[in-house]
């Protein structure tokens, strides 16, 4: 397996490795045996989930943050797009956006880490528009807060291009949902997360740009388009000190590490240091462990997920 590096020059020409790619991640490999699309890691517990498309094969795979494999399961799961893990000192649970035809599909799914099936929002298996009851058409990903209010980015080439923010309790809190290339309108709104200022980034992929909104209103507060001339981007995550963004552009298979702006200010995007992988590598989605800062890295064409670690080996808490 090649190594890949990343690097930022400094104003006196030397270079300073940010990242190294884990070779040893994980111990078994031979468990990729689909298409990779997408990983989450749950930092409280040390486990890294990953969701791949095939038939006939284990859907999910939970491995530790050491690389161990643990278990697979394959209840209720379709097609699975994004994955991500929301648990507690108490609870493990695991989300997946489900993207297939059959029973199960047009979902976004709440699981315990064993694979029980807890929640379903949408309606299984019927695609649509509606707000009562929610219906989803190729949700693409989610991104849950600490608090349990969701954000979910709806519309991987379906019929929706939508940004909802829903309730612990399921309940509509505000949405942004029209087709477009104005402020707050979307072109395959792909990936979502959070900053610790309470802004709510999102991938615009078709578009090729990224989107900002308030949290707490849904307010548009910018984008970024300078970045992405050539390819929108398909993923975004912080890293846990906040001072950059991740981000994976698909068909580039490049990985770029942008600084972050400082609270109050969107500013212009500003991209530090990238990974160019391999051509055909299709680095989908991406996880940052918000405890060690390690960056998982979901590649469908390679059909493997791939672990890159910070050099510096203190990485604050998300949020402090």
């Amino acid at each position: 397996m090649a190594r890949f590096w990343v690097c930022v020059a400094v104003s006196w020409r030397a270079e300073e490795i940010l990242y190294r790619l884990d070779v040893g991640w994980p111990k078994h490999p031979e468990y990729f045996t689909g298409a990779t699309f997408c990983a989450a890691v749950d930092s409280l517990n040390g486990l890294v989930y990953i969701a791949q498309r095939g038939d006939n094969i284990p859907k999910i795979l939970v491995f530790t943050e050491d690389g161990y494999f643990l278990r697979a399961w394959n209840y209720t799961v379709d097609t699975p797009h994004g994955i991500f893990a929301a648990s507690t000192q108490y609870e493990q649970f695991v989300w997946i956006t489900d993207v297939g035809s059959g029973f199960y599909g047009h979902t976004v799914k709440k699981y315990s880490s064993f694979g029980d099936l807890v929640q379903v929002l949408g309606t299984p298996g019927k695609k649509g528009t509606g707000l009562n009851p929610l219906q989803f058409d190729n949700p693409a990903e989610l991104y849950v807060e600490d608090t349990g209010d969701i954000y979910i980015v709806d519309g991987d080439g379906g019929l929706n291009n939508r940004l909802i923010k829903l309730s612990k309790d399921f309940m509509i809190l505000w949405l942004h949902g029209e087709n477009g290339t104005g402020p707050a309108k979307f072109n395959i709104p792909h990936s979502v997360t959070l900053d610790s200022a309470g802004r709510v980034w999102v991938a615009d992929r078709g578009n090729k740009r990224i989107q900002v909104f308030d949290k707490d209103t849904g307010e548009w507060l910018g984008a970024w388009n300078n970045c992405f001339t050539e390819e929108g981007p398909s993923a975004v995550r912080f890293t846990p000190d906040g001072k950059y963004l991740i981000v994976a552009q698909l068909n580039l298979s490049r990985l770029s590490v942008v600084a972050a702006p400082p609270v109050g200010s969107i500013g212009e995007c500003s991209v530090i240091s990238t990974i160019q992988l391999a051509d055909q590598v299709l680095p989908h989605l991406l996880e940052v462990d918000r405890k060690t800062g390690a960056v998982y890295v979901a590649e469908i064409g390679a059909k493997q997920v791939q672990k890159y670690v910070p050099l510096n080996s203190y990485v604050p808490p998300f949020g402090s």
